[in-house]
């Protein structure tokens, strides 16, 4: 009997399920989309809604009872708090709440490391900060990659890429940071506290290692889709899942993954000189040092864009369909100025830390001598996308990092040429596109699963990645050209004092 390796993504509009074969190719997949709600001043999703839609994508995967092996993946970050019963205290804070800047600050601080608003010790410290009232009652704090594999399993326990979104990680020890936990515990707001952070956190596991299999009691919750017993890869976040389906593991190697949210991930050689608030320090599955810029805004306003064009051709007698629509406009801006013509487009619907604002107002700026054509409005949406990035990646680009190539996955990537030839530009460095572009996390769930029970002794995932899954894989890369990349540069500078006029409407509107 064949055998099939089998990745889930809880994704921020889709939860997904898909299937590779021996070969790594897709052979199966299902999905289900949600989304998340802003209740109470809190972006969540309801965890009920989360089981359904595993069980729906799960019921689309053919052959189920020939997965040899299987792994979570999720968007990461975020809050999710237990008592000791793993009754849930508060509902799920999602990595979109920008609510955790005090305790964020002062964590950054305490650290000399850059503690995001979005991760999950930034949230616990926030509620320690703000008395709530569930604090004191927690033995646990997770993810939801971290949750789900649990429920499954049993075991707590989360990939080093993931953890690394939870809580600063040592490459050497390969596990939380000792001197900060240290530190972390020694603050005066957290000495009262009935739990040390160790404690209540979930174990670190690095890719290839055993994180149990799936129990009676896991099997009912999906309603015993899939057999007991199946062996679980280490659960890890999007951006570990999507290094791997990348093959952007190893160092001088970076992806960008690109749909509802953007961030790049750069393998680095070496530390940065500095700490800087608008670039993380992750890690890959196996636990190098990665420097990630996210930001919380991509595809959405550009995706209400083309629903609105759709409506305006509709009115003219054409019924294309969604597809066409993106691809038509896409296409339709290469044929629009490397500046967009001054045309300038902010895409923020959230609040975005890598430029500190804490809400989004979408909008298009242009001055009365502007060139307004479809084509620059399109292009200068598409540049959007990707601005607040390259704001990031320029960055790294001052500390002298070096990327040999950038691979791009996701939704924005699934227009051939488009998508990819901006974001040459924008980070002035290769972009390649694989056959799995629009996959991205599930696919890279699945080779992390296969990569746990065929793995050679001592083969290393960069090796088994190179040798094995990426062999002999198609892909096309763009290297950036100069009128492109001088008028990104040219836009950037304008869209950096767009971002003044953005604030200004935040406070206003």
């Amino acid at each position: 009997m064949s055998k099939q390796y089998l990745g889930i993504e809880f994704g921020s509009t889709r939860i997904k399920a898909v299937a590779i074969d021996e070969t790594y190719k897709p052979i199966s997949s299902g999905d289900y989309v949600w989304e998340s709600t802003f209740e109470n001043g809190i972006w969540t999703y309801d965890l009920a809604e989360a089981w359904q839609g595993l069980k729906e994508a799960l019921s689309k995967v053919k052959n189920r009872e020939e997965i040899a092996s299987m792994g979570v993946s999720a968007m990461m970050h975020g809050y999710l708090a237990f008592d000791k019963e793993w009754n849930l205290l508060v509902p799920f804070r999602t990595w979109q709440n920008t609510m955790t800047a005090e305790a964020a600050g002062e964590l950054t601080e305490l650290f000399s490391f850059n503690i995001p608003q979005r991760w999950s010790v930034a949230h616990l410290y926030q509620a320690v900060l703000n008395g709530e009232e569930h604090i004191e009652k927690i033995a646990h704090i997770t993810t939801l990659a971290g949750y789900i594999h649990y429920m499954l399993t049993g075991v707590n326990a989360v990939g080093i890429g993931e953890a690394s979104g939870i809580f600063p990680i040592d490459s050497e020890t390969l596990d939380y940071d000792a001197k900060m936990l240290e530190k972390f515990n020694n603050l005066p707001a957290v000495r009262s506290m009935p739990w040390s952070l160790p404690d209540i956190l979930p174990k670190v596991l690095v890719a290839g290692d055993d994180a149990g299999a799936l129990t009676e009691s896991g099997a009912k919750l999906i309603d015993n889709l899939l057999p007991v017993g199946i062996p679980f890869a280490p659960a890890e976040g999007d951006a570990g899942t999507g290094m791997t389906a990348t093959n952007a593991v190893a160092p001088r190697t970076g992806n960008v993954s690109a749909g509802t949210s953007i961030f790049s991930m750069v393998v680095l050689e070496r530390p940065l000189k500095k700490v800087y608030e608008e670039i993380d320090l992750v890690t890959t599955p196996t636990g190098k040092a990665v420097a990630m810029v996210h930001c919380n805004n991509c595809t959405n306003d550009s995706n209400a864009w083309v629903s609105v064009l759709g409506e305006t051709a509709e009115l003219f007698g054409a019924e294309p369909s969604k597809g066409e629509v993106y691809t038509k406009l896409y296409e339709k801006s290469l044929e629009g100025d490397a500046d967009c013509g001054g045309v300038l487009v902010c895409n923020y619907m959230a609040g975005e830390g890598v430029t500190h604002l804490d809400a989004g107002r979408p909008m298009v700026v242009r001055l009365p001598d502007s060139k307004f054509t479809l084509a620059n409005f399109f292009r200068a949406t598409l540049y959007s996308t990707m601005s607040t990035l390259k704001i990031g990646m320029d960055i790294l680009a001052e500390e002298n990092v070096k990327i040999d190539s950038l691979t791009g996955h996701g939704g924005l990537f699934k227009t051939p040429v488009v998508g990819q030839k901006y974001m040459a530009a924008a980070c002035n460095a290769p972009v390649t596109c694989m056959e799995t572009a629009g996959e991205g996390g599930p696919y890279g769930m699945a080779l992390l699963s296969a990569y746990k029970v065929t793995k050679d002794k001592g083969e290393t995932l960069e090796d088994y990645l190179n040798n094995r899954v990426f062999a002999d894989v198609i892909g096309s890369t763009l290297e950036p050209e100069a009128a492109d990349v001088a008028g990104f540069n040219s836009y950037i500078k304008k869209y950096k004092a767009l971002l003044k006029v953005e604030g200004k409407a935040v406070e206003v509107i």
